[in-house]
This record gives C-alpha cells, sequence and structure tokens, in this order.
C-alpha cells in the first residue's frame, strides 16, 4: 500500500514480473492478472487479513505507517 493511493481501498501484490491490485472489500482484481494458483493463494491470504488490511489502508490514508501483516501459513 502507498500513502496517496485512490479509492477504492486496495492493495498491490507482485509475484516474479506480475502484478496485480486487489479491491480489499471484494477481493477482485481491479488491475493485472496473475498466474492462476499465485492468484488463489494471495486472495486466500487477504480474506484471512482483510479486517488487518483495511486497518492498513487507513492508516495509509491517514500518511501513518502501515502495520505488518503475517504471510499465509
Amino acid at each position: 500500500m502507498f500513502w496517496r493511493e485512490h479509492a477504492p481501498p486496495h492493495f498491490h501484490a507482485l509475484y516474479a514480473d506480475h502484478e496485480a491490485l486487489i479491491d480489499i472489500r471484494t477481493l477482485e482484481v481491479i488491475k493485472g492478472k496473475f498466474p492462476k494458483r499465485a492468484q488463489a493463494l494471495v486472495l486466500e491470504w487477504a480474506a484471512q487479513h482483510r479486517a488487518e488490511l483495511m486497518e492498513d489502508w487507513n492508516l495509509c490514508q491517514a500518511k501513518q505507517l502501515p502495520k505488518n501483516i503475517a504471510p499465509l501459513e
């Protein structure tokens, strides 16, 4: 996440040469594309941490550092 981001609340996910923007509220890919397996893992992680992602989004909007979120186990 970046401080100067625009709505809707989203995060950037990177995998090799791929990048996707994912809506935190709906978990839909807004822009970009991932290989199917990588996208499934990112969406699984995001579903488990949706509240934390929204908290980080709000922190970034307030120009504060986001908190770390645990990786997928």
